[in-house]
Parts: C-alpha cells; structure tokens; sequence
C-alpha cells in the first residue's frame, strides 16, 4: 500500500489527485506542519527536507511533489502524453516550470505578504510581481491549449491544479481578472470527482489552523535567530 504524508496544502494535494486519478490504492498519513510534525525523527528519514508531501511504495521513498508526480505517472504508465522526445521535453519543461517557478514564487509571496513582520514592502513586491509574471505564463498557455500539454489532461495539470486553488489568496481577490484561462481550467478539474476526493481529504483529519507563536516557530525555524 502506498503511503502519502500529507498535509491540506498546494503541494500534497495535488499529489492526492493524481492517486485519485490513477486509482491507486494509498493510505494518507497526516503530518501537521503547524505542529511541527515535519521535524520528527520519523519523518526526517523519509524526507530530510522536512517537507510534505513525501511517499513511500515498498522499499521506494520518493521527496518533492513533482518528483512524487513523475513517479506516480511513470510506475501507473497513466496521465503521460505521447511517448516521443518532443512531447516528453514539453512535460519536463512545464513540471519542472512548476517546481522552480509556480511553487516556489508563489510560497514566498504568501510568506511576505501574509505572515512576515515589517517591513516588507521590497520582498512583498518582489514575490508578488514575480508570481504575477509566472502565472500569467500559465494563462498564455492555457489561452492556446485546452490543457497545458495540449488536448489531453496529464500530470502537469494536476501539478497546476494543486498552486491554481490558492491564486486569491496568493495575488488578491480579482486575480482571476487577468487569468480567465487558469480560472477555466482550474473550474474543469475542480468538477472532476477525483479533484473533489482529493479535497475531501483534509475532512478525514484535524489539523491545526492557528497560526499561533508556537506555529511560527515550527513553520519559520528562521526566526529564532532573528531574536538571538
């Protein structure tokens, strides 16, 4: 049985609803980061980054939810396109745009604008501009193509779904403006029962909201030695 530790964030999620998807068999196993469960020795020996989603099938541990992704696609041979250089280069291409880019710029424009202390003015208009200008690479793909790798829906889908959830509370309330086209195919998979199963997920466990002194402390370790 395949193992998912997860938590109701952008990242495991979407790795949830590619396991919905494929129809794999998985048990989901709750790490609360507000907690600071990610830190646990237990934990660390399956993912010394100290981040969700990390999975487990049999004697494999895969890290990083592209690379769970990748994995998933790869072992199930489902939610690939064409099995030719051109297509394969277009799939590495928007996954990896998506690790090094969606998620990356996206985590740190929540971070300064929702949680860091002031000043913040430089870092919040740095990320903020710099998830604007990678979402809106998102829209320009998708205003060509149904989906991001053209007319079938694969795991670079799922991989965006996972950030496109999140785009208000990331860029602001009329975000979605300037992105009809991420708006439409973010709508398509949310109809999908497996995007709602994925969802429904974060229903079979409490985790901790509060985002308290002690969460801070677990969440952003960085902050102690501002202090020391």
């Amino acid at each position: 049985m395949i193992q998912l530790y997860f938590h109701p964030s952008p990242n495991p999620l979407k790795v949830a609803l590619f396991l919905e998807e494929a129809g794999l068999p998985y048990e989901a196993v709750p790490v609360d980061t507000r907690k600071g469960e990610q830190h646990l020795p237990a934990f660390l020996k399956i993912n010394p980054n100290a981040k969700t989603p990390a999975l487990v099938d049999g004697d494999v541990t895969v890290f990083d939810s592209n690379a769970i992704l990748l994995y998933l696609a790869e072992k199930s041979g489902q939610f690939l396109p064409e099995n030719t250089p051109a297509a394969r280069g277009q799939m590495l291409s928007w996954l990896m745009f998506v690790a090094s880019g969606i998620g990356p710029y996206s985590g740190q424009a929540v971070h300064f604008k929702h949680f860091a202390p002031e000043p913040k003015e430089y870092a919040v208009n740095r990320y903020i501009f710099e998830a604007e200008r990678h979402y809106a690479i998102l829209e320009a793909q998708l205003s060509k193509h149904r989906y991001m790798l053209g007319d079938t829906y694969t795991l670079v889908d799922m991989a965006v779904w996972g950030w496109a959830r999140a785009v208000p509370f990331i860029l602001g309330p009329d975000a979605w403006d300037q992105l009809p086209n991420l708006k439409r195919h973010l709508d398509e998979i949310n109809a999908r029962p497996a995007a709602q199963r994925a969802e429904a997920l974060k229903t079979q466990f409490t985790f901790k909201t509060e985002m308290d002194d002690d969460a801070r402390k677990q969440m952003f370790p960085q902050n102690a030695r501002l202090n020391a």
